[in-house]
């Protein structure tokens, strides 16, 4: 796992960094600037602290928001707010995380995942870990 994010590439939006439009990734990104517009990746996406991003809509594999993000927001993995970040829009994921001191406005729909843990090689508690609930949404 260690080798596979040496491999990955960074790029970094820097904080005087303003971008419109839309945006198209594949590695890792982190914005500490202004975004504005659609972002449409298979990477992991981080705002930062400082970071303001109005979007019509991401999608990532991974999304940590630690600054600002206004609009709707879908990662294949997980989604994670952190203490001081301000999300206003609906959030799709198959694990999320909200923590202490995260401003959250909005609608959590959970993706179906399917567990790729062996129920019968792992203690309970590990499976119920591995577990992802599933919305009450109509299909």
């Amino acid at each position: 796992m260690a080798e596979e994010k040496q491999k990955r590439n960074i790029t970094v939006f820097g904080q005087e960094t303003e971008f419109y439009g839309v945006l198209e990734f594949t590695d890792d990104l982190i914005i500490t600037g202004k975004f504005q517009g659609t972002i449409k990746s298979t990477g992991n996406l981080e705002i930062a602290k400082g970071a303001i991003c109005d979007v019509d809509n991401v999608t990532s594999k991974s999304l940590e928001i630690y600054g600002k993000l206004n609009g709707d927001a879908e990662a294949s993995e997980r989604i994670e707010l952190c203490n001081g970040s301000s999300v206003h829009g609906n959030l799709k994921t198959c694990r999320i995380r909200i923590a202490d001191g995260a401003d959250y406005e909005g609608d959590v729909s959970m993706l179906e995942s399917v567990s790729d843990v062996n129920l019968f090689s792992v203690a309970s508690d590990e499976y119920k870990q591995s577990m992802v609930y599933k919305s009450n949404e109509p299909k």
